[in-house]
Formats: C-alpha cells, structure tokens, sequence
C-alpha cells in the first residue's frame, strides 16, 4: 500500500537529485540524504536518516509497514526516525522511501529482515515443546551449550580447528540478526570453525528435533545437524556402537543435497537405503529450510521441509541395529575438507563462510 504525503503551497522549483545515488544536479534546489539505505531487524526496530533540504520537502512510502515519524520539514538538515514492527513472514521486506521538494527527489532504501519462522512454537500432535533456542537475544550462545575445542585432523581428517572465542577478533560463533552464525574461516594459514553442543551432559531421550537451518556455499563444507549419546564412555563403548543421529548434512562438492543418516555396529556407512536416505533441496544453500527427526522407541523418521527422507525401524534384534535407548544431544557444527567434505578437493577461495541457524527446537510426548 503506497502512501503519498505533501505540502500544500510549495513552489516546486527544485533540480532533479538522482534518486539511485548518482551526482546531484547544482542548482537554486537540492535533497539529499544519509544513509542512502538502512536495514531493520526481523522482530522490529528502527533507524535515523538524516535529510539536507534547501527547501521545504514530503514524503513517499512505498509500504505500509514502514513507519516514520516526520512525514515533512523545511529546509535546512532534519533528523526522522524510521521504524518496523515484527516482520511476521519468513522473507525480507523490502521498501523505499522517497523524499520530495521541487522537481528534486532521493529515494532510500529501506530493508526488513526476515521474521521468525513460529512465533508459537509447535511440534507434531501430542508433543510439547521442551527446550529451544530461537537466537533472538545477546551476541553470543548461552549456557546450554558447550562448543568443541580440538585441534585440525581431530577426526575424519578436516581441516578446521575447532576454537572457543575469537581468532583475531573474530568469533567463530556469534548471535546476531536473530541468527546463530557458524563461521569458518582461514587466518594466517590455518583454518578456524565451531562445533557446539547443546545440553551436552544430559541430552533428550526419544522426541521431535528440528532446526532451521541456511547451509553455506563452497567446495570442501561440511555443515550437520546431528546427535550423540550424552554421558557415553566411548572406552567401553564405542563407535560406531553407540550410536549417531545424522538428522541433516551437506557436503558443498555435491550441494543442495541432504543426506540423513543413523550410525550403528550393524549398518554403519554400508550406503544402503535402511540406513541413509537423501534428497535434492535446491534453495538448501540460498534460503533457510526446517530439518527435523521424530524418535521414539520402535522408529526414527527423518524429514526436510516435512517430507520425509528416511524411516529406520527397530528390527528387536538388540543394541547392534538398535543403540537408540538413551538420552542423546544436539550438535551443530561447520566442518571444513576431511574423508567426505574434502573428498573432491577444497576450495580455499570460497572462505570465510557461514552457517545459519534460526532456531533448534525440542519436543517430546506429552
């Protein structure tokens, strides 16, 4: 909905301003603005632009959402604030306002980024929610979660060091825009990422997980979203018996490809269909998808978007196929080369690079 405001009275006598940022025509009349574009938060916010005149100026809004609080001034340098409420759609919006005295005009742009994707949170039916993170307070993660320090080649032959903190001032991990961002990137020879846990001691036995989710672009990544038994003694008990949950991962050679996965004694990288599923998601690596796995005690359905990608049964033959039967944890984590993410070669050229993640979310039965 576009709204139009003006001043009745004004002698329209003013040169032509560009409105795509181009050079002002000198003239009697000119209109500027600074900045010339500005972003709001997805969950509501506002910005300052300040307008230089030399005469009397109105407004127009290209959207109703977009709200300002002087819709007109005179001449000389104002100050309007421009403001959002809750973006309620899981897209950018995007809008302009133009400022307008005379024959002159400039026009900002004016940028909303997405909103939540569930502002009520829900899982399947007879489920509640039980933990989540939605990533929409402070800059850095909180104290359910638990990141990975271990250096290159730690396993499967990657490349990245797994840190705590920041590399030269830069976090491999960080909150920002509603958003936590997995960072990977080269400093001084050596490659830095994150792997985080949450609720790492205690995990969650049998439910619904799910975690939205923008993988990153470039040969030799290696995002997941996935789960390992808490408290296991990998001595006594180790892998693959024990156990893992590979609710989604991509490897960057091959992208916008998602492969979910279970990991036992009895099927343990054997590529066959009880074990693995995969499905082609062709934004998986431009936008953000819902990656999720329903677990209970006779089988584990995973999903993208709510189609299914794999349903691996308990076949009662005991813990080789079925290790399923104690509390597991949530990993994140951005991977760099190794066995299958440098399988076909790096591209060193692609970093830095991000992995996305609007919210992790737990529910079990009622």
């Amino acid at each position: 909905m576009k709204k139009l405001f003006f001043i009745t009275g004004i002698l329209f006598a003013f040169a032509l301003t560009a409105c795509s940022g181009g050079s002002e025509v000198t003239n009697a009349d000119q209109i500027s603005c600074t900045p010339d574009s500005i972003s709001i938060d997805g969950a509501g916010g506002s910005a300052s632009v300040t307008v230089k005149a030399s005469h009397e100026w109105g407004t127009v809004i290209s959207d109703s959402w977009i709200k300002i609080d002087k819709i007109s001034a005179g001449s000389g340098e104002s100050t309007i604030h421009v403001s959002a409420d809750v973006n309620p759609v899981t897209q950018v919006r995007k809008g302009t306002i133009t400022f307008m005295g005379g024959t002159a005009r400039k026009t900002i742009k004016v940028t909303q980024k997405e909103g939540a994707a569930d502002l009520d949170p829900k899982g399947p039916e007879g489920y509640k929610l039980v933990w989540h993170d939605e990533f929409n307070t402070g800059n850095v993660l909180g104290s359910d979660w638990t990141h990975e320090v271990q250096g290159s080649g730690w396993v499967n032959n990657e490349l990245q060091n797994y840190v705590d903190g920041d590399i030269d001032g830069k976090r491999v991990t960080e909150i920002k825009d509603g958003k936590l961002q997995i960072h990977c990137f080269n400093y001084n020879g050596k490659i830095y990422s994150g792997r985080v846990y949450a609720n790492v001691g205690t995990g969650w036995k049998y439910g619904y997980f799910e975690a939205r989710i923008k993988l990153p672009q470039g040969k030799g990544t290696w995002p997941a979203f996935w789960m390992m038994p808490a408290n296991n003694n990998f001595s006594t008990n180790p892998w693959p018996g024990c156990g893992e949950l590979d609710i989604m991962e991509e490897v960057g050679y091959n992208p916008n490809v998602i492969y979910s996965t279970i990991h036992c004694n009895k099927y343990n990288n054997g590529g066959t269909s009880i074990e693995s599923g995969n499905k082609k998601v062709d934004t998986a690596e431009s936008d953000f998808h819902v990656y999720a796995m329903k677990w209970t005690s006779s089988e584990i359905t995973f999903y993208v978007d709510g189609e299914t990608i794999l349903t691996y049964q308990n076949d009662g033959t005991g813990v080789s196929s079925w290790p399923f039967n104690n509390p597991f944890y949530v990993i994140l984590n951005l991977a760099y080369g190794g066995n299958w993410g440098g399988a076909q070669g790096v591209d060193y050229s692609a970093l830095p690079l991000t992995m996305e993640v609007d919210y992790v979310r737990v529910f079990q039965q009622q």
